[in-house]
Order: structure tokens, then sequence, then C-alpha cells
């Protein structure tokens, strides 16, 4: 039986098969003039010359069916020579556009030609009964019952309660609704809010998402090769690109314009990713129903981390302005800086190769500026973070529980998946899924673990070579100090400068380093051959943070907690490469500690921020350089879109973030302002993502997820780790303990405090007696207080992990995962779902139900191999 088609290029569904559509639809399609039709592939080719209003919609040329998704592909316009892979991409395009229009999907096409090459843009559109039944395929949610949308804003309750102005308050037009919903059922449709108007039952993420699973699971060629979906056409080159359209344009008209009247991206620019709005609300609601549940969670994570900055911020600054007040009162720097020739210090290298003594008085400044970063008060700062880390997350629990809870996707869990495209196309063998019951391509786990194995000698080695680098910049620094301290003018400066140097040397080494292995880490998880898209990313993420976590970690770790243990005293010196093993600089090393944290993450910070900001615009110039539209005409939507850069996901978002986390927390002690640089990090952050999502990129898929997935376990992962770092720093880096104990055994004032921590050395060591930072006797051995002092550091720690831990466990208990209120909303959600959707056909049979029954029964039957699952079922439908 032969196709119709109507000037749309929409296919009416053939009847004898496909009774699920609707017969008034099917009339609608064929009274179309059919004057227009092309003889070619049954689809319009329309004019290029379209008036401006028509070209800026996302509608059909009939101005009522709406544009679900595009499929763009590529033609030479003068072919040189037809191979046989040009005609087998064209015949498996045709195959999948024709099971997809038999799947029930309505197509227009438009072609655009430059000099060289023809744009072929096929629009598509799921008519309501497609629709339908792929909601109730999809566990899709229904409304029940509106009601008001929830407000849990915390700084707004505190403001109202000061009677303080909100002007973070942002009054957003077109607010979506808030109802209680259930899972959507096909049979109950006329109990469903809403029902009774198709064109905007579904919203256009939901109808996007349809389109993208019926895109995803439709056969192109043979199923038993996993000829399917539309993912492997675009990595084979097919197509182009794949995507759903922006509403339209997102640029303000001039003239002034109702705001309910404007489009839903012109909202998203206007009230949240212009930088005008950087210290408003996040319109959250508006965000997930533009660009799904996943994205907007990501938002609502990133705007709940940066408001609890906040808080760590001011008391950060409270600590560090402590430290300016009160340091006129620290009795060791006043000793020092009054000490004039009393104290003549070690050189700092070997003496044969013209490394002068030198007089403690001499680095005045840089032991005051230490006690800004180490003085009783960063102790306390260090209790506040590990405190405030496991508070955040509690409450990012309860937080994310109320957004599943809102955005319908508490219950989500994952269907079973589809193979990963590119995993279809290289296994080598076919199984049948246990799950399913379907044969699909498989990969040997015999034949996997070698792949797994490579992949973790990779990184090993990968973590040995950031390991040489970091060794590559101590000698570095070495090396560079022994001038420095040659000359006299710039010996007090000499470890600063070498240490600040090299800092920034290390950061270059970093970024480089970061990117390499991303694309490494990228081709290593390809190679491996993980099954489903969950699997890839979640192995992916592991070893890119692995690595990331070494790579910027590393240096840091070796300045807080090795360097300077391990050099020894005069005469004895510990070597390395022939070198002297380095000594903490003039005011300590948590001081370098701050300097290099410092560097490193606010240099980080700055280069991706303008990356964020430069990397989109220049590979949109070489995009449309590329694709060369003509400039002069009037562009469509879906041209004005393909112009765009493909959005790249969340990945490198997320993981930006979770390394400042670690920054934040687990060095807090050395570095108390990091919160602060956080918190206008992320400010620019929100704008630059906003921004990028609204007006650089396409549209994305509309993605469900229920949190923030894998990363929330590597936060807590940290939040861990920043406790016992912090008490190692406190107890080994810091001054803080042996200044108490010298306190509690000598002098409460620490007077004579310096003179006691420096020790002279042995007798014919050197040339001439010096003194050196040390808790050692005459001979060169431990003396009793660093004994006593050991003991003290290793009992600090233990307390302050047990105490810290308890009462963070305490948190965890007290503060329940999901709010008291939330959980009476959900029990009475349940209620309402099941008074909607009780079945009381099992009381009283209704004539006519007999077909339902039929029905489900028709839903369990098998794939058919051209058609994939939905067709079959439909056949069996139209049968009944």
């Amino acid at each position: 039986m032969s196709e119709k088609l109507g000037i749309n290029g929409a296919t009416s569904l053939n009847s004898d098969k496909y009774g699920s559509i609707k017969k008034q639809d099917e009339d609608k399609v064929n009274i179309l003039d059919q004057d227009e039709l092309s003889s070619d592939n049954g689809l319009e080719l329309h004019a290029r010359t379209q008036s401006p209003d028509v070209a800026s919609n996302c509608f059909f040329r009939d101005g009522h069916r709406r544009i679900d998704f595009v499929l763009v592909y590529e033609e030479e316009v003068e072919k040189k020579s037809v191979t046989s892979d040009v005609v087998k991409y064209e015949k498996w395009r045709q195959k999948f556009l024709k099971n997809i229009r038999k799947i029930g999907l309505q197509m227009e096409e438009e072609s655009v030609q430059n000099q060289k090459k023809m744009i072929t843009f096929m629009k598509l559109h799921a008519p309501w009964d497609v629709l339908v039944y792929y909601a109730e395929d999809l566990c899709l949610r229904a409304p029940l019952q509106a009601h008001p949308n929830p407000s849990d804003n915390w700084s707004e309750k505190i403001l109202k309660i000061l009677k303080v102005p909100n002007l973070m308050e942002n009054d957003v037009p077109n607010k979506p609704l808030d109802y209680y919903t259930c899972q959507f059922k096909k049979s109950k449709i006329d109990r469903f809010l809403g029902s009774d108007n198709q064109d905007t039952y579904f919203t256009n993420t939901q109808r996007s998402r349809i389109v993208w699973e019926i895109l995803s699971t439709t056969a192109y060629g043979k199923r038993k090769r996993a000829e399917i979906g539309v993912e492997r056409l675009l990595d084979e080159g097919i197509y182009k690109a794949a995507y759903p359209l922006h509403d339209g344009p997102f640029e303000v008209p001039k003239h002034y314009v109702n705001p309910e009247a404007l489009n839903d991206r012109q909202i998203l620019y206007q009230y949240w990713a212009r930088w005008g709005c950087w210290y408003k609300y996040q319109p959250l609601d508006h965000i997930r129903e533009y660009f799904g549940e996943k994205i907007g969670i990501y938002f609502a994570w990133l705007g709940f981390y940066t408001a609890w900055l906040l808080p760590a911020a001011i008391v950060g600054i409270i600590v560090f302005v402590y430290g300016v007040l009160t340091l006129g009162n620290n009795t060791p720097a006043n000793d020092v800086c009054s000490s004039g020739e009393k104290y003549k210090m070690c050189p700092l290298c070997d003496e044969d190769i013209g490394c002068a003594y030198w007089f403690l008085s001499d680095v005045c400044k840089y032991v005051k500026i230490a006690y800004l970063f180490d003085h009783p008060a960063t102790v306390l700062y260090a209790v506040f973070v590990s405190f405030w880390s496991v508070t955040f997350l509690e409450y990012w629990k309860r937080k994310s529980a109320s957004l599943a809870h809102h955005w319908d996707v508490l219950d989500f869990e994952e269907e079973e998946e589809r193979p990963r495209p590119e995993y279809a196309a290289k296994a080598p063998t076919y199984e049948k899924n246990p799950i399913t019951g379907v044969r699909e391509p498989h990969f040997p786990k015999r034949a996997r673990i070698p792949r797994i194995l490579s992949g973790i000698a990779v990184i090993i080695i990968m973590m040995f070579l950031v390991i040489i680098f970091i060794i590559a910049v101590i000698m570095y620094r070495v090396l560079v100090s022994i001038p420095l301290f040659q000359n006299k003018t710039l010996r007090p400066q000499a470890s600063i400068i070498a240490s600040l140097s090299a800092a920034v040397v290390n950061l270059i080494l970093i970024m480089a380093l970061g990117k390499v292995y991303e694309k490494l880490a990228l081709k290593l998880t390809l190679w491996e051959m993980h099954r489903t898209q969950t699997e890839f990313e979640d192995q992916l993420t592991f070893k890119v943070f692995i690595f990331q976590f070494v790579n910027f970690y590393s240096s840091i770790f070796y300045i807080a907690f090795f360097k300077g243990r391990f050099v020894g005293y005069p005469g004895h010196y510990s070597r390395f490469f022939g070198l002297r093993n380095e000594e903490c600089n003039n005011g300590g090393c948590l001081v370098e500690l701050a300097q290099q944290l410092a560097v490193i993450m606010i240099g980080k910070q700055v280069i991706n921020n303008v990356q964020e900001f430069l990397i989109p615009k220049i590979k949109t110039f070489l995009h449309k350089y590329k694709i060369k539209m003509d400039a002069d005409l009037v562009k469509s939507r879906w041209e004005e879109d393909y112009e765009l850069i493909p959005n790249e996901g969340l990945f490198e978002e997320y993981l930006e973030m979770v390394l400042q986390f670690g920054f934040i927390t687990i060095f807090v002690a050395a570095f108390p302002l990091a919160p602060l640089f956080a918190l206008l990090n992320n400010w620019v952050e929100i704008r630059l993502d906003a921004h990028k999502f609204v007006c650089e990129t396409r549209r994305p898929v509309a993605d469900r997820a229920q949190d923030i997935g894998v990363w929330f376990s590597i936060l807590d992962a940290l939040a861990q780790l920043a406790v016992i770092s912090n008490a190692f720093l406190i107890a080994f880096t810091s001054e803080f303990l042996p200044r108490l104990l010298y306190q509690y055994q000598y002098n409460f004032d620490l007077e004579g405090y310096i003179d006691y921590s420096l020790s002279s050395s042995p007798n014919g060591t050197m040339n001439q007696t010096c003194r050196y930072k040390d808790f050692r006797d005459k001979d060169g051995n431990y003396n009793l207080f660093y004994w006593h002092l050991l003991a003290i550091r290793l009992s600090f720690v233990i307390v302050f992990e047990h105490v810290v831990f308890g009462i963070c466990r305490m948190i965890d208990i007290m503060v329940p995962d999901v709010p008291e209120a939330l959980e009476l909303k959900i029990k009475r959600e349940r209620y309402l779902a099941k008074q909607a959707l009780a079945d009381t056909d099992t009381i009283m049979k209704i004539p006519g139900d007999e077909a339902d029954e039929d029905e489900d029964i028709a839903k369990g039957e098998e794939d058919d191999d051209d058609l994939g699952t939905i067709s079959v079922k439909m056949e069996k439908e139209d049968k009944v």
C-alpha cells in the first residue's frame, strides 16, 4: 500500500498496519495540496526564499505542527566519484527515514546550497498518538492536580525575618506551575489535567525527549549487526547534527514587549544569563523546563554551593583580618625583627658553591606575613570548614530530594540502557540480553580485561609522569635559589622568588598535563569497550578525577607534608641527585603552602574562565566558516541553530567545581581566603555557563536525572579527606602546637621561643658556628622537647579526627535526608494518584475495556527487525 504525502512532507501512516494514529489526523494530512510534492523521495523541497516571520518560527510550514527535532546532513554539490561507502550511507539514511516515518514521525525537508555543499535539514514532528504511546512507554509523569509552586529559600526567609529588602529577588514571568503527578497511563488520559489540549499537553522538552528515544532505537540497517540509532549515524558522519530547536532568538526586542510575551529562551537570557543578573536568584524551574532535569540540577547545585560559600568566605575574611590586627602582638615575629645580628643562620645551600651565612633579622617581613596564615584562629577555621563541608553536603541531599520531587524524578531510575554506538559498531559477537531477551552486540569479558588492565597501567604511568614533573619543579626551585642566595641583595627574597616562579611553572605543567590526559583518558575509556553510556561516563569520570587529583594536589601535598621534613642537619644533610633536600622558606612551610595554593587555585580559575569565554566564540567562528552559509539571506530557526556549536555536556563543569571544593576544604588551614576566591569565581562561572547554554550552543536533549550522580560520592570523599588533611596540617606544618607546648612548659608570652626553636651546628661541621631551625642538641640528636612535641602532635591528630568525625556523624543523623514536609507531600501525591488511577474495572466491567486488555498484551510482543518496538506494538493494536 503506497504512502500518502502532503505538502509538508508528512507521511500519513498505512491504515492497515498502523491504526493507532487517529483517522482525523490522517485525513488532515491527506487533504493538503499535493502539487508541490517531490517525486524523488516523497518529501517537499521548499524554496530558500522565506519571509522573516515564517523563517524565525519553530513550526512546519502549516504553522501548526511544532518542529520537535532536526536532522542535518551535507552532500557535495559536484561529486567527483560515487564510492561504495557513499552509496551505502545514502541507503542507510533513506532506510532510517523510512523507518521513522513508519513509526509515526512526520517530516519536512529543507535544503540550502552554498558553493560546495548542499545542506539538508530534515524537520521532525511527533503527532499526538506517538507522543501518548511513548509517554507511557518512557514512564513520563503526568499532572493530576495543580498546587502553589513551592518556595523554599532560606536566605529569603532570613531577610524577611530581619525585614531587610531582598535585592536578590528575581520576578521571572511565566513561572511553570507545580502539580501533583503520577505515571502517565494512556487508558486514564482523561483524568490528567490539560489532556483536552493536545497542542500544549506535552512540553517541548518532553516532545524532544520522545523523538530522541525514537531516533535512538530505530534501525537503519540490519538489527542483528546493531545498525541502530541516530547516535551511530552521527558517529559515522552520515548525519552532521541532530538537535531540538531553541524556542527562538535570545535577544529581547529593543521596543517594549510585555515580559509574559517573551519566549522561554528570551526569558532565560533576560532574567538569568545576562551579566546584570549576577546577584539575582536563578530561575531554576525555568531552567529545568527549557533544558531538562539534568542541567537544571547542575545549576541548582552550583547555585546552592555558591550560596554556602558565602558564610565560609565571611568567616575566612574574619580569620585573616584577625591575623592582621594581632600582627603587632606576635612576640616571635617581634623577636626576629629586633634580633639584629644575634642569630647567624647556616647557609641554605652548600658553602662550597658560594652560599653565605645570613642573619635571621633579614627575613623579618616574611615572618610577619607567615603569621597571617599561621595563628590560633586558623585552627578554629579548619574545624569550622570541616563542619561546614559535611553540613553543606547534608543539606544538599535535602535540597536534591526536594528538587527531585518537585521535578518528578524522585523515583526515576534509568531503564535498561542500550549499548553505546561505538560499542555496537566494534563488538565482535552477539548474545541475548538477559533482561530484554533481545540479541545485541556483545564484547566478551575475557577480551575486555586486557584492555582494562592496560588502561590502569596507563593511568599509573601518567601518575608517575606527574611525580617526575614535580621532582623537576623541585630541582628547578633548588637550582634557581642557589644564585639568588649568592646575591647579597636578593638573598632575603631568594626563597620567595624561587617558590613563586616554581609555582607558576608548576601551574603551566599542570594545565598542559591535564588537557593531554583528558584526551588520553577519553581514548582509553573508548578502547575499554564499556557497554552503556552510564558505565562509560562513570569510568571516564573515575580516570580523569584520579589523575587530576594527583596532578593538581601532589605538589601541594609535597609542600604541606614532606618539604623540610628530611633535610638533616649541618654536617649530615640529606641529598637528592647531589643536591641538598629543600628546606622550608624563611616564613615556614605554611606560608609557602598558602602561596602555592593561591597561584594554582586562582591561576586555574582565571585560565578556565578565559577559556570558557573565548573557546566557544572561536569554535563558533570556525564552525560558521566551515559550513559557509549565506549571511545575506534571512536564516530560519533551524539554520541559526546549526550555526551554533554542539553542547558538550556537564563533565568539565562538574570537574572544575569538584577540584575547587578540594582546594577550599583539604588545605583551608593554610589559606583561609580560599573560599572567598571560590565565591568570586563561582559568581562568574554561573554567568559564563548560563550564557554558553542559552546563547552559544545548540539546545541539548532534555535528559532526566535524580541528583548529581557520582560527583556527590567524590565530594563526600573529599570532605572526609579534608578532616584528616587539616588535622595533619595543624599538627605537623603549623607552628601552633610547638608554640602551645612552649607556652605550657616555659613562658606563656612566648618570650625566648625563637632562641629555643633554633639549634646550633655541631662542632666541626661548619666553618662558622651557626643556627638552624630544629629541636636538636649540640650533637645533632633530637632533644626531649621534640619527643614531647611529637606525642602532642599525634594526640592532636587523633582527637581532632574523632571529635570532628563524631560531630559530623551527629549532624548526619540529626539532619534527615528528606524534609518532613516533603514526606507529607509525597504521601499526599501517592494518595491522589491512587484515587485518580484506581482501576474500577475489577469491580465492574465496562464495555470496550477488552481492547485495553488486549492492548496491554500486545505490548509484550518482541521487536521487529526493521521497525523496532513501536511499529509492531501499534500493528498488534490495530489488528485487535
